[in-house]
Order: C-alpha cells, then structure tokens, then sequence
C-alpha cells in the first residue's frame, strides 16, 4: 500500500465510520422495530412480523406515496425549469467579480431555519397575510393562497431551489465556450446549442441536482404539515404523526424503512442510464 493511499484511508475513515455508526445503526434499529409491534402504552414489542409491511401497501397509504412521489417529481420539475437559467447566467453571463456575492446569496436562506422560513410564508399567504392585504388594497377579493397543493409545491421549491442551482452552476461553469461558438459556426440556432450541446454537456449536473431535490422532497413533512394543513397528507407528515401522534412506532418505522428502501431501489435501477448519460456527455 502506497503512502498516499494509507493517508487516504486515514481521512475517509473518521468519515465512513460516523456514516456507518449513524446511518447504518440507525436503519437496523428502524428495521428491528418494524418487525415488531406496537405496546399498549405506545412502546415496541420485539417480533419478527410482516404485518407493518403488508398494512403499508393498503390503498389509502398507496395514495398517500402516489401524492408525494407527484409532489416531489413536480418540484424537482418545477425547480430544474426554474434554476437551470439562473445557473446559466451565474455561470456564463455574471459579471466575474460579483459570482461569489451572488453564490452566497443562493445559500443565504440556509443561514435561517426552514422552519422559520415556512412560517414566513404562511404569514404572506394567509386570508390575512401579506399577499391578500395587498390584493384587497388594490380592489380585489381575497385569494385561498393557503392550505392546498400549490402552497405546499411553492414551500418545497422555494426549500430546495439551491440544491439544483448549486450543482447546475458547477456543471455550466466548465462548459468550454469554444464548443457553442463552434456550434454557432456551424449554423446552429441558440435553441439547437442548448439541446445538443449545453443540456448533454451539463447532463451531471442535472441528474444531480434533480436527485438532491426528489428525494427530500420525497419524504418532506414541514412544508405539507404547515403549508397544506390536514387537508393533505403526504408520506413525510404520515411517518411523523406515527411517531408523535399515534405513538405506533413499528409501523412509523415499516413506513421509513419501506420510503428509504425504495428510493435506494430506484436508484440502484437508474444507475446505469444515470451513467450513461453521464458518459455520453463527458
């Protein structure tokens, strides 16, 4: 073993065992309850039951994670339309001294609780908030701004726009600008540079960006709870009344396990068009 491979190891391992110790144990602690069943006083009795699982896949919870896969799917949609042009100008048209102050202002929200951040948007769009108070000087009746799918889709892009800027922005920014000038010379109007030229060249950074912001939006709870009110379960607000509402812990965890169980599957399925497409644009 070469010095700079033992050096290597020395710096990923305090890194990999903190993964293993906390991820690792606590998806083993998180399987073990869900084989075991609910105590009277809300507590886990040890088992090895299937009977979380199977009670997951009735269609009332099969509508619940259809909700939440269209919710995250449209947010990251929504989030990809939104943040490939403002990585685009931050990469390609910003003016070099000022990229870093804007960069920061891309994760400036991140200084401030997400939490605190959706109480401020239910302070802007409730019947009395912000928004309506605006509208109603302006002549025009109030809006149901609040407690319904649109609110709920505009929390979670406005959470998790950054994590598709950020990885977008590092994919634009190597772009070679001699490849569109050369696109240019050949003929090639701006629409025909940007799909067969910049969206292949940048396609790591979209797969990126689109995994770091389905799937917490997958299993989001704050942004549904706050924002969508009762009206509107979703998958994470589910997991989270099991836990601190109806005290079943083993079937709360059943439910995690299964969320995070499928996206690792479907993760594994996609790996190699992922990286395919990787490769292509390399």
């Amino acid at each position: 073993m070469s010095p700079r491979t033992r050096q290597a190891i020395l710096l990923l391992a305090p890194a990999v065992v903190l993964l293993v110790v906390l991820v690792g144990g606590s998806q083993v602690l998180m399987l073990a309850a869900s084989l075991g069943r609910r105590s009277a006083y809300g507590g886990v009795i040890p088992g090895w039951s299937l009977e979380n699982y199977l009670r997951a896949l009735e269609p009332l919870y099969i509508r619940v994670l259809a909700r939440s896969v269209i919710l995250a799917a449209a947010t990251t949609i929504v989030c990809l339309v939104v943040g490939y042009p403002v990585a685009y100008w931050l990469a390609r048209r910003a003016p070099p001294t000022m990229r870093r102050a804007l960069l920061v202002l891309v994760i400036l929200p991140f200084w401030t609780s997400f939490l605190v951040r959706m109480y401020a948007w239910m302070f802007l769009l409730r019947t009395e908030g912000l928004v309506n108070f605006a509208l109603g000087a302006l002549g025009l009746p109030a809006l149901a701004l609040l407690y319904n799918p649109a609110a709920v889709l505009l929390g979670q892009v406005y959470g998790e726009l950054p994590f598709i800027i950020l990885p977008l922005y590092a994919s634009l920014e190597k772009l070679d600008p001699e490849l569109l000038d050369a696109a240019a010379d050949l003929g090639a109007p701006p629409r025909e540079v940007l799909r067969r030229v910049v969206l292949p060249l940048t396609w790591p950074g979209i797969v990126a960006g689109s995994i770091l912001v389905f799937i917490p939006s997958l299993g989001a709870y704050l942004a549904p709870d706050l924002l969508g009110g009762a009206r509107y379960v979703y998958v994470g607000s589910l997991i989270q009344s099991q836990f601190a509402v109806a005290r079943d812990i083993p079937f709360g965890a059943a439910l995690s396990f299964a969320l995070s169980a499928g996206v690792l599957l479907a993760l594994w399925i996609l790996r190699r068009p992922l990286q395919a497409g990787a490769g292509e644009s390399a």
